[in-house]
C-alpha cells in the first residue's frame, strides 16, 4: 500500500515517524470551545484515547462508549497500547486511540506519541481529511498540554488532515 511506503520503523524507539511528506498537503490544528458531538463538522471523524481494556468508564469516553456503542467490535480488533481501533458508522470513522493497557493507569509520552502515528497512518489510509476530538490526552490521562499540542503538530506535520480539539 502507498502508506505503507511513508512509513519506516524508528530503529531506536519503535516509533512509526514518516520518511517523506506529501506534495501540496498540510496540517491545520484548531482548538475551539465547543461540544464535539454537536459542533464537529457533518463530515468529521471523531476520535479520542482508550485503554486497550476499552472499560471507557469516565470522562468523554463514556460518552463515546454509550453513544457508538459496539465495545465487543473493538475488542474483536485485538489492538494494544500504541495502536487505534475504530468503527465505521456511515460515511465516518469513530477512531479509539489506545495509549495505555489498564483504565487506571496513565499513559506514557511514548505511548501516546506511538498511537498518534497510528491514527495518522489510518486516517491516510482511509482518506479521513477532517478528524475532530476532545481534548486527547490531558483530562485523566493528565499529559501536560505543551506537550500534547507539540507532538500532536509534529506526528500529523505534512498530513492532509484539518483537525479541530473541542473544549468546554
Amino acid at each position: 500500500m502507498k502508506s505503507n511506503k511513508l512509513y519506516s520503523q524508528a530503529l531506536s524507539n519503535n516509533i512509526k515517524k514518516p520518511v517523506t511528506k506529501s506534495e501540496g498537503s498540510k496540517f491545520n490544528l484548531i482548538e475551539r470551545q465547543g461540544d464535539l458531538f454537536v459542533n464537529a463538522p457533518q463530515n468529521s471523524s471523531l476520535a479520542h484515547c482508550v485503554s486497550a481494556d476499552f472499560r471507557m468508564g469516565k470522562g468523554i469516553a463514556s460518552i463515546f462508549k454509550e453513544k457508538f456503542q459496539s465495545v465487543e467490535e473493538l475488542v474483536s480488533q485485538k489492538k494494544g497500547v500504541g495502536e487505534v481501533a475504530f468503527l465505521r458508522r456511515n460515511e465516518q470513522y469513530i477512531f479509539y486511540i489506545i495509549t495505555k493497557e489498564k483504565y487506571f493507569q496513565k499513559p506514557t509520552r511514548r505511548n501516546f506519541e506511538n498511537s498518534l502515528y497510528c491514527l495518522r497512518r489510518l486516517c491516510e489510509e482511509l482518506g479521513v481529511k477532517v478528524l475532530s476530538a476532545p481534548k486527547i490526552g490531558t483530562g485523566l490521562d493528565k499529559l501536560p498540554p505543551e506537550f500534547v499540542r507539540k507532538t500532536i503538530s509534529k506526528v500529523f506535520d505534512g498530513c492532509d488532515l484539518n483537525m479541530t480539539i473541542f473544549y468546554l
